[in-house]
């Protein structure tokens, strides 16, 4: 069975950051019949990361680093993507 666009972004997540925490949202019910509904189902994600990555890194670095890591998921395959990356407290 093909993994969903969800079970992708986990894995590809996980893969690139080794997160601490790692939540991947599927919103795509809230904006059905909306724009960039394509009716997959899998429109629309947030995304809360956190990983030692993220240290010393903006917000905007952060964001570039998970839409780098999704590869031509956001903007291609998903329509809005919502990115909360932090990292870890010391």
């Amino acid at each position: 069975m093909a993994e969903t666009v969800q079970q992708e972004m986990e894995r590809l997540l996980t893969e690139a950051f080794n997160p601490t925490r790692l939540e991947v949202v599927n919103d795509s019910a809230k904006h059905s019949g909306h724009m960039g509904d394509d009716g997959s189902g899998e429109s629309h994600f947030t995304v809360a990361i956190e990983a030692p990555a993220f240290a010393d890194k903006s917000r905007v670095e952060r964001q570039r680093m998970v839409n780098k890591a999704l590869g031509d998921i956001p903007g291609e395959r998903v329509h809005a993507l919502a990115i909360q990356a932090s990292a870890p407290t010391p």
